[in-house]
């Protein structure tokens, strides 16, 4: 149930969908004797879209999400294991076009591979089944074999995970197979601006996990002018806020441990 109203609440929540909506309804009042309304509604969703374009909203709550853990400098001497969170592969196109469709995060991929050659030893998962809704018949951990030969990983070293629909059944589900201890210690891999509520859902489901965030998409200490894009200020926004309602409901539901987590010292 969790996951069917986190993604109906999104499709309501998110930032594109509204001002669609808003601009619907304007222009649908147009029609009516309620023109004075339709004015209304149509110059805040004007003004709503001008201050999305030109004020750094979005970047500003993206940057604190990617920078919430750091990046790691050092490796760790000794890790039981390194888990990368699936959100590399598009499953369903690449089934259909016979041909590897990787939309996005691919830098989880390839320092999931550096590592595995850096910790000979470690246990190697791969966590990732279908996010989206509707569709749960084909999984990535289902088609991501030949992405892991191209980069040199051997598919039989590695547990798949292939049921999880969000962060939280990550967690869960990868915990009942791999059965971790608090004695052990295991990487988790995944984008900066997602790792606080990775390592929340990890934390609060009994792992020892340790943040390996990759997949920047901002300087450190980002610099901001005058935005004139509102599809890529938008989508910097829409990514950030569905970060934070994730996190609020996580929270709420006790999916992770802490609201906005952070490093532990």
């Amino acid at each position: 149930m969790f996951f069917y109203l986190s993604k109906i609440l999104w499709f309501l929540a998110d930032p594109g969908n509204l001002l669609l909506i808003a601009l619907c309804v304007g222009t649908g009042l147009l029609w009516t004797k309620w023109t004075k309304a339709a004015k209304y509604v149509l110059t805040t969703t004007a003004v709503v879209a001008v201050l999305v374009t030109i004020l750094p909203i979005g970047p500003l709550i993206f940057g604190n999400l990617e920078n919430r853990f750091p990046q790691v400098k050092k490796l760790p001497q000794n890790i039981t294991g390194i888990i990368v969170l699936g959100g590399i592969v598009d499953q369903f196109v690449t089934d259909d076009r016979k041909q590897m469709v990787i939309n996005g995060a691919v830098e989880r991929l390839t320092e999931f591979a550096r590592l595995s050659f850096h910790y000979p030893n470690a246990k190697l998962v791969f966590s990732g089944g279908s996010g989206v809704l509707g569709k749960q018949g084909l999984k990535e951990s289902d088609v991501i074999n030949p992405l892991l030969v191209t980069l040199g990983l051997n598919p039989n070293r590695i547990i798949f995970e292939n049921q999880s629909r969000n962060t939280a059944e990550n967690a869960t589900l990868t915990k009942k197979i791999i059965k971790p201890r608090l004695d052990q210690r295991w990487l988790i891999i995944t984008s900066a601006f997602h790792m606080p509520r990775a390592i929340g859902s990890f934390r609060q489901a009994g792992w020892n996990a340790i943040a390996y965030p990759v997949d920047y998409h901002q300087k450190s200490a980002a610099q901001f002018g005058l935005g004139l894009n509102l599809r890529s200020t938008l989508g910097v926004l829409s990514t950030s806020l569905h970060e934070w309602m994730g996190l609020t409901f996580y929270w709420l539901s006790g999916r992770t441990n802490e609201l906005y987590p952070k490093p532990r010292n």
